[in-house]
């Protein structure tokens, strides 16, 4: 009995995981680490793809941005939050993630595959972008979900 019990709820799952669509966007709500601050580096917008973050597949996040600088370098250093728990460090050379030199309006974009052990719940990120000085150009947070889509996907393909 608890055996189909078992079956029951993985195929619910799978069920639920196919209504929304995998490959879905979802612009995300920011906040800036200093709201008083006067950052060189202005954020208009971030999106995420597919949302919700699922463990075990890439996840692209879009963030559209401008500047009155001409960037020629620098760094965005991402820290990343589980409930109270830190997780997640790393330092990124921002020409990687956009063309440099950066001036106007521009988009960085970094992917990343999250392992597939990744506990579903929500998550904060915060990522401060600083110049080749090491001078902040910028700090915001925002929030977002891993789902566990890719769980019930893996359960459903055990059975």
């Amino acid at each position: 009995m608890a055996m189909i019990a078992v079956k029951l709820f993985v195929g619910l799952l799978l069920f639920l995981s196919l209504l929304s669509p995998l490959t879905s966007a979802e612009s995300t709500d920011f906040e800036y680490c200093n709201k008083k601050a006067n950052y060189a580096v202005k954020v208009s917008g971030i999106d995420i793809t597919p949302y919700p973050v699922s463990g075990g597949k890439k996840t692209t996040f879009s963030i559209s941005a401008s500047t009155g600088k001409n960037l020629t370098g620098g760094k965005l250093v991402i820290d990343v939050n589980y409930l109270f728990f830190h997780v997640h460090h790393e330092a990124i050379d921002l020409c990687k993630e956009t063309s440099c030199p950066a001036s106007g309006d521009f988009v960085i974009s970094h992917s990343q595959e999250l392992p597939g052990f990744t506990p579903p719940g929500s998550y904060t990120l915060t990522m401060k972008m600083v110049d080749d000085k090491n001078q902040q150009l910028s700090c915001i947070s925002f929030g977002f979900s891993i789902g566990f889509i890719a769980e019930s996907q893996a359960l459903a393909a055990d059975s």
